[in-house]
């Protein structure tokens, strides 16, 4: 299974949203994104919006400032 990564620390809503769908737009069904997100409110936009597109997100621990998400790709 191939796995992408991106670095979204730092990065505005919704600017890391448009980053990571534009990324998956890329993928094949199954791959998997892995990306690093701030907490707050870049975590409360991005998860709910990848998640109304589709796709299937585990949130893992990160660190008190970021987390990872898992994001498996399920379209084309």
């Amino acid at each position: 299974m191939t796995q992408r990564s991106l670095d979204l620390r730092g990065t505005p809503c919704p600017v890391n949203f448009i980053r990571c769908k534009l990324t998956l737009e890329s993928m094949q069904p199954g791959e998997q994104l892995a990306v690093q997100l701030d907490r707050g409110e870049p975590e409360a936009m991005v998860v709910p919006g990848l998640r109304d597109a589709g796709h299937e997100v585990v949130v893992s621990d990160g660190t008190s400032d970021a987390v990872l998400l898992l994001v498996t790709c399920t379209r084309g």
